[in-house]
């Protein structure tokens, strides 16, 4: 035993010993350790010397913070100077001298007998027994409660379960709608039967109602969906893409013109691997090895056929509208043979070449794997290791070393072993003397040089980083300007290879490592320097940011540019091949020949045939090929060419001929180099065109939170729950069937328990859309609040009362005029007709317009807006029922206008509603469409009215409507300065009074003001409304509700303020969020809102232009914070008009 004390740190710190399992990943044999410093700043100890030398003192300068991985850093003696052995560590367990359990009072090896207990102390624990008591009853108590809960069903489903289609309905079959309408919405029951029927019908074909042989005039829209894994069940992420391409492919449609949604499903190798070896070491307690390549396979694809189907199912049940006859898994013949004439053209053409070069390693896979599959640490992780029972310290910098000695730092130790040289910056003053020099390896004695390369970062570290090519990336490309070698010292499977005796083991947990985790294994990524097939990518990705800077391929949003080209002026070769056994084979075959230069690329030949590949190596060197390649391609070079490989790529098939290239791609911004760039590329090089013109890129979806949806946290939405409603005891089940650890499982409960503990609710596939395309306004990502789609639910059954009210009105014997006709029935019919079809008018443009723009926002508030406030609230309840007599005539045209027409311009975001509402209006003249899929969207013109008086009485109830008013009803004023509007408005007084639901409306003559007390709102350029609110609005308790409000916004605008002010701001911040963050402090935005607010302080005469539109305020605040609808802030003396503010600023 050492003489030394052992240090103060916990045991976990890091004593380095021999591994504690067998297959444990990284720690070196034998014990030793090493001295530094941990990324904190704390010092460490030495655990011992060994044969009772003097322990060694930390190394000299400040801590040393945690850098960058893969950059492999060690200290080593001069060459010709004493080499000093390591220090060995104190093992665990053992007892370190000095320290000492010496004998108590009571003589040796008895403990010291514990003192007697005063009456306080005695009383003071029998109140802490009693408490404890009782808090344990409660306890049980509570238990009892949860047992009793669970055989109940949540409170949010008692609430929401509704009417459930229950006619029997083959399917196929069109739903019967010749029943009554039911008095509520219910999603179950309006979304039963009609997608099977759609599909049989062959609604969703481009060949549906015409010839492609014909050329359609209005064009063709076509998009391919982003093939999801044939391994995974739908997530959020998958909902709002259906959502989005869903609304575009049926709004194309509608509008006539040829579409096609083309679906595909992707076979994932690496994942679906891993899925499938899991499967059979669960069930029958084989690996693939032990099976064999060929059995392993049918193994995969039985299982593809079991599995393969569900996500297309559940892709259904989100109401896609595919064209599913031209569905494709990228494993199909076809497609696998557009995979072997890709990989033989390009190899031909020299854009795929062999090589021996860096890449990310799975030891547990046996693989290479893409970027995407890798996750990085960035500084002190623990993280579980699979074969490892206690979580791994990862990403600790330690720096060691002597005074006669480089002192140098690293994240991987067990990576000494393979080092070939330790560089300098070569204007470190502190290594100048070290030119020329070599230094001795403190294990095997071999001498490295010491080199000056300007790539060392003297500001890192100590600033000597040593060199180990095999090993990492930047290392490789040092070892190659300075002829360094590169010796494997970790093996495919972690084991460390060609090294001393005592150091070949195993790795063990992985202590001193920054390198990146698999995201799909879980284990660590080694990079190893090994043979494999790379696409050079310089001069593809050259022309495709050529296509983005000439405007022939459009980026939506445009900020999206900048990262693009970034990508691609800084690309890197491509690593196409994988060590797997599922996926498409590399048509690539070796000739062995004695050849004395060693030149892997040299002697591999590609063929779409064995036959092929013979010919040419007996072309090439007159022998045969002797060794068919094993590797598999990577998923993501089949993915690349779906666009056209889909359509019979590279036959010239009538498909390829009409629908390449597609009109439009649209997926999520994470994958815009891994598969957008790589589809481009692909697409130049091998068709010469692009394979789409526009890309729309949407953003991530987040919980409510912000955080990032994970099965360990609990957060993690399945769609299918929220269209079909589950109960928090539902959840905590589905934690259970996942692969989840106790202490994850036991978080994820609570997460669920914090964020649903009444369960999910019932919400409907069209709620869910719309709320998602809604979202879609909050930039790089998505926070999904289910409340917020909860809300939409409730305006799907709003829709569903407003239509039940019109279909009652209009009566059974109603039939539809030939054409729409301008109402007679009087000053007040032709008027209210007028001012609601020229509502629908403005939402039917906005809507089209914001759908042409992707601004899937605006969109919704359009269509929102026009059902909830202007239709509903305002024409159905004030205009109809508010007037005088029945409901006929010009009226019953209208009402149906606007439901055939609201219902139209529903159908590409909620389909099911607007189907099981449409079909049941009054029959139509033939030729009518048999769906709302094809029926005609609706265009401005048709349903425009003419132009009334220029005040509605919507401007008069969206002056009070959102406050808390009781009666009385406040009276009306309309300052009209010029005569014929004056007379006008005189002449609809009444109508006016019932749509604004106000009390009498009274015309203020020439020189006549206005009351004290009244709201100011601008209803056109030639009338001004007044609304008389005193002694109906109480305005200190209003100055009291908005005061809140305005210290809210004085905050979130001073820390706009500081983050716009900040260094870097301009440079690091995309386009698009300065935009944005511009427009907020602007008089638009935010700051608008704090000087509306600060209104309220002025006399009476400015609480009417701040009252000017309360409904704008209310709903432009509530959609700053996530829950407005529609209209705009409030104008203000400043001459800002009520509607320049959008809901989503």
């Amino acid at each position: 035993m050492s003489p030394w004390p052992a240090p103060c740190w916990p045991r976990s710190r890091r004593c380095w010993t021999p591994p504690p399992a067998p297959r444990s990943r990284r720690s070196l044999a034998g014990s030793w350790a090493v001295s530094g410093f941990l990324s904190s700043g704390r010092s460490w100890g030495t655990c011992g010397s060994a044969g009772g030398g003097t322990p060694r003192p930390p190394p000299p300068g400040p801590p040393v913070s945690v850098g960058r991985g893969g950059h492999g850093h060690g200290g080593w003696g001069f060459g010709g100077g004493q080499r000093v052995t390591p220090p060995f560590s104190l093992c665990p367990g053992e007892q370190p001298q000095g320290v000492s359990r010496g004998p108590g009072p009571g003589g040796p090896g008895q403990a010291e007998p514990p003192p007697a207990k005063s009456a306080a102390q005695l009383k003071k624990e029998a109140k802490k027994r009693e408490k404890l008591e009782k808090f344990q009853q409660k306890q049980e108590k509570n238990r009892e409660l949860q047992a009793q809960a669970k055989a109940k069903p949540s409170r949010a489903r008692r609430e929401l379960q509704g009417l459930r289609y229950e006619t029997p309905t083959p399917p196929g079959c069109k739903k019967d709608v010749g029943g009554p309408l039911p008095e509520s919405y219910s999603p179950a029951y309006v979304e039963a039967a009609w997608y099977s029927w759609w599909e049989k019908e062959g609604f969703f074909r481009p060949e549906c109602g015409r010839s492609l042989d014909t050329p359609n005039p209005r064009g063709v829209f076509v998009m391919c969906l982003p093939p999801p894994n044939v391994t995974g069940t739908l997530h959020l992420g998958h909902a709002l893409t259906v959502a989005i391409q869903d609304t575009l492919t049926r709004w194309h449609r509608m509008r006539g013109l040829t579409t096609l949604w083309a679906p595909g499903c992707d076979h994932a190798g690496i994942a679906t691997q891993v899925v499938v070896e899991r499967r059979l070491l669960r069930s029958r307690g084989v690996t693939r090895h032990q099976l064999g390549r060929d059995a392993f396979l049918g193994e995969v694809w039985r299982w593809k056929e079991e599995k393969g189907d569900r996500i297309y199912q559940q892709l259904r049940r989100l109401g896609a509208s595919m064209d599913w006859e031209r569905a494709c898994f990228t494993m199909d013949p076809k497609m696998s043979r557009a995979v072997t004439e890709a990989f033989v053209r390009l190899h031909e053409q020299g854009l795929i070449y062999r090589s021996r070069r860096i890449v990310h390693w799975s030891c547990t896979l046996r693989s290479a794997i893409s970027d995407i599959e890798k996750r990085e640490l960035g500084g002190r992780t623990l993280l579980r290791v699979p074969g490892y029972e206690e979580p791994v310290e990862f990403g600790v910098l330690v720096a060691f070393g002597e005074d006669a000695e480089v002192v140098v730092a690293t994240t991987r130790l067990e990576t000494m072993l393979g080092d070939e040289a330790v560089a300098v910056h070569p204007e470190d003053p502190r290594y100048q003397h070290l030119r020329g020099r070599h230094v001795l390896h403190p294990f095997t004695g071999r001498r490295l040089p010491v080199l000056h390369d300007p790539f060392v970062d003297p500001q890192f570290g100590t600033g000597a980083v040593k060199i180990t090519p095999a090993h990492d990336a930047t290392d490789f490309e040092v070892g190659q300007r300075h002829g360094l070698g590169g010796a494997t010292v970790i093996g495919e499977d972690g084991t460390m290879v060609n090294v001393p005796a005592p150091f070949q083991v195993r790795l063990g947990g992985h202590g001193v490592t920054l390198s990146p985790c698999c995201s799909r294994s879980k284990d660590v990524l080694e990079p190893r320097a090994v043979p494999q097939w790379f696409v050079r990518c310089q001069g593809l990705a050259g022309a495709a940011a050529a296509a983005v800077r000439r405007g022939d391929l459009r980026l939506h949003p445009a900020s999206h540019a900048r990262t693009w080209f970034s990508w691609m002026d800084n690309i890197r070769d491509w690593c196409i091949s994988r060590q797997l056994w599922w996926g498409h084979r590399i048509p690539a075959y070796f000739v062995t020949i004695n050849d004395p230069r060693d030149e892997d690329d040299r002697f591999w030949v590609s063929g779409r045939s064995e036959d092929e590949a013979r010919a040419k190596a007996a072309a090439a060197f007159g022998v045969p090929p002797e060794l068919v390649n094993e590797d598999v391609l990577d998923t993501w070079f089949s993915s690349g060419l779906f666009p056209f490989s889909i359509f019979g790529w590279p036959d010239p098939t009538p498909d390829l001929e009409r629908f390449y290239p597609g009109s439009l791609l649209e997926t999520g911004h994470d994958i815009l180099f891994f598969w957008v760039a790589r589809m481009v590329m692909l697409g130049l090089a091998l068709t010469g065109r692009l394979p789409f013109r526009e890309v729309y890129l949407h953003a991530i979806v987040r919980d409510a939170h912000g955080r990032k949806m994970s099965k360990s946290l609990g957060n993690v939405i399945d769609p299918l729950d929220v269209i079909a409603g589950v109960s928090l005891q539902e959840l905590h089940q589905q934690l259970e069937s996942s692969n989840l650890d106790p202490a994850e499982l036991e978080r994820a409960r609570e997460g669920q328990k914090r964020d649903f503990p009444e369960g999910i609710p019932e919400c409907g596939t069209d709620a869910l859309r719309f709320a998602l395309c809604a979202y879609t306004a909050q930039g790089r990502d998505i926070n999904l609040d289910v409340g917020r789609v909860l809300g939409y639910r409730h305006f799907c059954n709003k829709v569903w009362n407003g239509a039940r009210f019109v279909l009652r009105a209009l009566g059974e014997g109603y039939r539809p005029p030939p054409a729409p006709q301008e109402g007679s029935g009087g000053p007040r019919g032709a008027l209210a007709e007028r001012w609601v079809r020229s509502r629908l008018s403005r939402a039917v443009q906005g809507c089209g317009a914001a759908l042409g723009g992707f601004d899937f926002p605006g969109a919704t508030t359009a269509v929102h807006g026009f059902w909830v406030y202007e239709l509903c609230d305002v024409y159905l309840v004030r205009g109809v029922l508010g007037g005088p007599g029945g409901v006929q005539g010009a009226v019953r045209d209208t009402l149906l206008t606007c439901l055939d027409a609201g219902l139209r311009l529903l159908a590409p975001f909620m389909p099911f509603l607007a189907e099981e509402l449409w079909q049941r209006l009054p029959p139509r003249a033939p030729p009518a469409p048999p769906s709302i899929c094809l029926a005609p969207f609706p265009e401005p013109e048709q349903v425009r009215g003419a132009g009334g008086v220029g005040v509605s009485g919507g401007s008069l109830g969206g002056l009070w409507a959102p406050t808390p008013l009781t009666p009385p009803v406040p009276l009306g004023f309309l300052q009209c300065p010029d005569p014929a509007w004056g007379s006008r408005a005189r002449r609809y007084r009444g109508l006016l009074r019932a749509l604004g639901g106000v009390g009498a409306v009274r015309l203020l003559g020439g020189g006549e003001g206005p009351p004290q007390g009244c709201a100011v709102a601008v209803a056109s350029d030639r009338c001004t409304v007044h609304l008389l609110l005193k002694g109906v609005v109480d305005p200190p308790k209003e100055l009291s509700r908005l005061g809140g409000r305005r210290e809210e916004l004085e905050k979130a605008l001073e820390r706009l303020r500081e983050r716009r002010g900040g260094p870097g701001y301009a440079q690091k911040v995309p386009p698009h969020v300065q935009e944005a963050d511009a427009a907020k402090v602007s008089p638009r935005g935010l700051g608008g809102l704090r000087w509306s607010i600060e209104g309220w302080g002025r006399p009476w005469r400015g609480v009417g232009w701040i009252l000017g539109s309360p409904g704008g305020l209310r709903r432009c605040w509530g959609g700053l914070v996530g829950s407005g609808g529609p209209r705009g802030v409030p104008g203000g003396p400043g001459g800002v008009p009520a509607h320049v503010c959008p809901s989503h600023s």
